[in-house]
């Protein structure tokens, strides 16, 4: 159900924002350079279900020229299935689990370029720290990844640039992971460290 949700979300603003212009225009000094943001995906968090992420997410954002911004971007989350599994049958299922969670706090550096008009790629590098809980909820051990993500979004200005939503669609890739305890990795082995498709709502401020 969960993810059902978060689709129609995606599908929605974007057939909504197609003809919204959103660059910020080169010649134009007076546009914010600033800004702060978060995930309208935290919403998850208040979903009743086996996997409640339990997210946090917050951005500080700084835009060098009308087409390149950079941002930092503080995040923690747990989940319960390794990140790799695509979505179908075995998305989140029964069986396929881990046998607890990984808690996960991480510090991401993003560049973001605009491509045309609100369209942008982003590439988002994150150093995360990990504990790992199990079926009692005791911390059993700790660990470390370097988790990237690559964008592809459409940046939509609101209320005269005061703020903006940026849904978009992403790969993540974990191009290093520590050892995990054996009942975890034994599970998280079976699985690609890339993941496409997954779907992202940011939503933001500018000052």
């Amino acid at each position: 159900m969960q993810r059902k949700i978060l689709w129609v979300a995606l599908i929605l603003v974007i057939a909504s924002t197609l003809q919204v212009k959103a660059q910020y225009s080169k010649q134009d000094s007076t546009y914010k350079r600033y800004f702060i943001g978060s995930t309208l995906f935290m919403l998850a968090n208040l979903i009743p279900d086996n996997n409640p992420p339990e997210m946090v997410y917050l951005n500080v954002g700084y835009r060098m020229t009308g087409k390149d911004a950079i941002s930092l971007e503080f995040k923690t989350w747990k989940y319960a299935w390794p990140i790799g599994i695509p979505f179908g049958k075995s998305f989140e299922a029964e069986g396929e689990g881990f046998p607890g969670y990984i808690r996960e706090y991480g510090v991401s550096l993003s560049y973001y370029r605009f491509l045309w008009k609100g369209l942008y790629a982003q590439v988002d590098v994150m150093p995360a720290w990990q504990t790992f809980v199990n079926d009692s909820g005791n911390k059993i051990d700790k660990g470390f990844q370097i988790f990237n993500t690559y964008y592809m979004g459409y940046h939509v200005k609101l209320f005269k640039d005061r703020f903006f939503i940026q849904p978009s669609i992403a790969i993540t890739h974990r191009p290093y992971q520590s050892k995990m305890p054996d009942s975890f990795q034994q599970i998280d082995d079976r699985w690609p460290r890339f993941f496409f498709g997954q779907p992202g709502l940011h939503v933001g401020y500018n000052f």
